[in-house]
């Protein structure tokens, strides 16, 4: 592997460790490597083997294209199934009750103006909590209406956005909800000629793109899961 793309490769294997919220030592232990020969491949002493970085996806089910080439979404579209009897949901929306996990919203994230973002993450809107793994806790999980992104985001599926706090850095070939002033929209975000303007992109050739100045965005959420959860919301 060519010297920049192996940092490239190591900038995202700490990405996950960013968003998953792990040390080196329980990254190791969830990996199944040596702590010691963890530090040496993040700090390049040591070159990436494919059987470390399969040691990832297998344990981790993280994207091998997204790993390799920061393409596709860091982790693979997963279906749930929110039920009461679930015991990795908790559906109760009393404020008094203990909740864990990410909390999910009877929300669209395509609908609203952008006055409307207190509204989209309202308490009020919360229908349940789910537990999954590799989710990072910051997450929160919302509706998408709309087949600008089908097939690889359907009408009515459900995607893991996180906030940006940083919105200089972006994703480059990553889905955004991106909040214009009289809108939302869930896109790729690509590079532009004008360093002052972005591309968003749909995945259905039936919609054109969209050239948009990134003073006009003023907010992007990342989505870093797409989920197909089947509930009667």
């Amino acid at each position: 592997m060519e010297p920049e793309k192996n940092a490239e490769v190591i900038a995202r294997i700490k990405y996950l460790m960013k968003e998953l919220g792990m040390r080196q030592v329980q990254f190791a232990e969830r990996i199944g490597v040596d702590t010691s020969n963890l530090s040496k491949y993040l700090n390049a002493h040591m070159p990436l083997s494919d059987s470390f970085l399969n040691r990832l996806v297998v344990n981790l089910g993280v994207s091998k294209e997204w790993l390799l080439d920061g393409t596709d979404l860091p982790f693979a579209k997963t279906t749930v199934r929110i039920d009461s009897s679930d015991p990795r949901m908790a559906l109760s929306t009393d404020a008094a009750a203990p909740q864990t996990g990410i909390p999910v919203y009877d929300v669209d994230a395509t609908a609203g103006s952008a006055s409307g973002r207190n509204e989209l993450f309202a308490t009020e809107n919360i229908v349940g909590w789910v537990n999954l793994p590799n989710m990072s806790p910051n997450c929160r999980i919302v509706r998408v209406s709309g087949d600008s992104m089908a097939p690889v985001i359907m009408d009515g599926d459900f995607v893991a956005v996180r906030e940006v706090s940083n919105p200089t850095q972006i994703y480059w070939g990553q889905i955004y909800v991106v909040q214009l002033d009289d809108f939302r929209l869930v896109k790729y975000l690509r590079r532009h000629t004008d360093p002052n303007m972005v591309v968003l992109r749909s995945e259905n050739p039936n919609y054109d793109d969209m050239d948009v100045r990134r003073t006009d965005i003023h907010e992007m959420l990342l989505v870093q899961h797409i989920l197909h959860i089947n509930t009667r919301l």
